[in-house]
């Protein structure tokens, strides 16, 4: 997946991007409700696979701490100079999102985005995943992943069932669960039904 990405960045094929601005309302309401939980500054956010960092940017915004994880070196870069562009501080890190380092994150963590990485992991992977969020983990930490449903699309991400979800992270209850404005994915995305899922740690 890292070398698809990687390609898919040099390339300038990026649909995700373009969800992310068509569903930007949608996402401004989660995180709304998300600091309604909490009193500013809000906390420790990872963003995971946070491509370009447009979220993490968003999320430093409104006061959050945020750290912010990828695999392709180019946009761990882009992510740093888009928050340097907008005035604010986003911990940059290049790395794998299925070996979190606590340390190197800068745990006690206490919200998580997850807007696609999920999608694209194996079980094994997602079961890794699951761990590194749960040791990274603040006792009350709250969990945001975007999920499409399971099929088989060529290279397009397999998507994940909500019982994917629950499975890869124990400890951990799905909370809420909404449809997500998907008019700005591709076509054979559209018709998977993506959802967001809350999750909050036990």
């Amino acid at each position: 997946m890292n070398v698809s990405y990687s390609l898919a960045y040099r390339l300038g094929i990026t649909p995700w991007e373009r969800a992310m601005e068509v569903g930007a309302a949608q996402f401004t309401a989660l995180i709304e409700r998300e600091e309604t939980e909490r009193v500013a500054p809000f906390g420790h956010a990872l963003d995971l696979g946070c491509g370009t960092g447009a979220h993490a940017v968003q999320l430093a915004g409104r006061g959050w701490d945020v750290s912010a994880v990828d695999a392709v070196p180019s946009v761990v870069r882009r992510t740093t100079e888009r928050a340097q562009e907008h005035g604010v501080d986003v911990h940059a890190l290049e790395g794998d999102v299925t070996a979190l380092d606590p340390a190197r994150i800068g745990a006690p963590v206490d919200f998580f985005l997850d807007a696609g990485c999920f999608n694209g992991l194996r079980r094994r992977q997602r079961s890794a995943l699951g761990r590194g969020i749960t040791a990274c983990a603040a006792p009350d930490a709250t969990l945001l992943v975007l999920a499409f449903a399971p099929g088989r699309r060529g290279p397009l991400p397999r998507g994940a069932s909500s019982s994917d979800v629950t499975e890869a992270f124990p400890g951990w209850d799905v909370v809420a669960q909404e449809a997500t404005d998907s008019r700005g994915f591709p076509g054979p995305l559209r018709a998977t039904a993506p959802q967001w899922y809350r999750l909050r740690r036990r």
